[in-house]
């Protein structure tokens, strides 16, 4: 590993790893084995989300956090795909609203009842059809409500508007193969992406413009990662000519050479990366490997600074990660990740050493909270907002969740709705459309 050994300050020197007791994980559960890198897991303040293997279909596990322990087979799961679900994702502006993509081509948004489910799901919110091949990427804008984007092996990404049920922008000439990620920026007016061609690309999508390039961004054939960093950065990872894992910093602005760029080693696994905005550490955990490697991102040589790993004995199957306004902020906690095995998802708490029982204001700027800047509709207007940010200082108490209404846009070649169906799902208000479909039956869409 070739970073600077130079001991620096850094209040983040000293973090350290720890998985919690056996009675603390989630025992008995048969995680997902489809081929996909992806993190198969999902977490938020109140539930994790993990995808599991299902017969003729596909399934994801959502579990209260405090239901720990042994999960029964029959415990019930949210099973409406017809194939293998891919990627799972929490909204960040409602804990109880959750995205899955599937194999079978399609994105369902669904609505978690209050204290989770009693009996399994298979009736999504709304289903947001427009892809021709199977759905890999599903991710939320950070600012704006409602707004979700999704990317599939047919090299298209679309980004909808789930308020309405409608697919708003398609960028479907940009990406010549398959896509690995893709990563909103800060304030969502960015995307950036990595894809099979080797090449890293910044998009304004609602220009529907590459404003910036990287052919061979890492010249190795396997996957790469990109995501962005607060400062508008975009942090990668990949794989060297020489097959040996590597990470690297970029300039949109100039992206002719890396601000840095750094080999790990010659494991084969799939880097995936996890930001902490506010304290700018990422951390990198490969699929397959048994360890999480973290690093401090500064604006001073070598701008990416080594600061630990946390090893332990079984390889990770996937991670979840925790946002910041679900963390113990008494016990200095300052990520906390969700790690998949073959049968059991376990916890892994970092937490900084502080001898004061105090708040510790300065590992806990104020954070993202999950108030949304925009509207949907302001966003795709060309508008833009910031995170909301919310204090820790007191933890963070969750607020009611407001409802996820759907009104379906009549997407049948403009045909009169026949009628409006109000459907109330607990606390949640729901209007679902009743129209006329082309074989003359009345078909709900949901």
């Amino acid at each position: 590993m070739s970073f600077g050994r130079v001991v620096r300050q850094s209040k983040f020197r000293h973090v350290f790893g720890q998985a919690v007791k056996n009675d603390q994980c989630y025992d008995d559960i048969r995680v997902s084995r489809v081929t996909w890198d992806s993190s198969f897991c999902a977490v938020n303040p109140k539930f994790v989300a993990i995808i599991v293997e299902a017969s003729g279909g596909g399934a994801f596990l959502v579990l209260p956090l405090h239901k720990t322990g042994r999960i029964d087979k029959a415990y019930p799961t949210v099973c409406g795909h017809t194939g293998p679900v891919l990627d799972i994702d929490w909204c960040p502006h409602n804990d109880h609203v959750i995205a899955s993509g599937s194999e079978d081509c399609t994105v369902m948004v669904w609505q978690v009842p209050e204290n989770g489910l009693t009996s399994s799901m298979s009736e999504p919110v709304v289903v947001l059809e427009g892809h021709s091949k199977r759905v890999g990427i599903v991710t939320w804008h950070p600012t704006a409500r409602n707004v979700l984007l999704s990317a599939g092996c047919d090299n298209l990404i679309i980004i909808w508007n789930v308020g309405t049920g409608e697919a708003m922008i398609s960028l479907d000439d940009m990406h010549p193969d398959v896509i690995f990620s893709v990563s909103w920026s800060r304030n969502g007016s960015l995307i950036c992406t990595a894809c099979k061609d080797k090449k890293v690309r910044v998009i304004d999508p609602r220009n529907q413009q590459i404003t910036a390039e990287k052919d061979k961004a890492h010249e190795g054939a396997r996957p790469m990662r990109a995501i962005f960093l607060a400062d508008g950065n975009v942090f990668t990872t990949g794989f060297s000519r020489m097959s040996e894992r590597q990470l690297a910093l970029w300039n949109p602005k100039n992206m002719d050479e890396p601000i840095t760029v750094h080999e790990m080693d010659t494991s084969n696994g799939v880097l995936l990366p996890f930001y902490d905005p506010d304290t700018n550490v990422v951390y990198l955990c490969g699929k397959g490997d048994s360890s999480i490697r973290y690093f401090e991102i500064t604006d001073e040589a070598p701008y990416v600074h080594y600061l630990n790993t946390f090893s332990s004995k079984e390889p990770q199957r996937g991670m979840g990660y925790m946002p910041k306004r679900g963390l113990d902020v008494n016990k200095c906690e300052i990520a906390r990740f969700y790690k998949l095995h073959e049968r059991k998802c376990e916890p892994i708490i970092m937490t900084v050493p502080r001898k004061s029982d105090l708040f510790q204001d300065d590992l806990y700027p104020d954070t993202a909270g999950p108030d949304c800047a925009l509207e949907a509709e302001e966003w795709f207007e060309g508008k833009n907002g910031d995170p909301i940010l919310i204090s820790l200082k007191h933890g963070y108490i969750p607020g009611k969740n407001r409802d996820l209404k759907v009104i379906k846009k009549n997407v049948l070649e403009g045909k009169p709705a026949k009628k409006v169906d109000e459907l109330s799902l607990g606390p949640f208000h729901i209007k679902t459309i009743l129209i006329s479909t082309s074989c003359g039956e009345s078909g709900r869409i949901q």
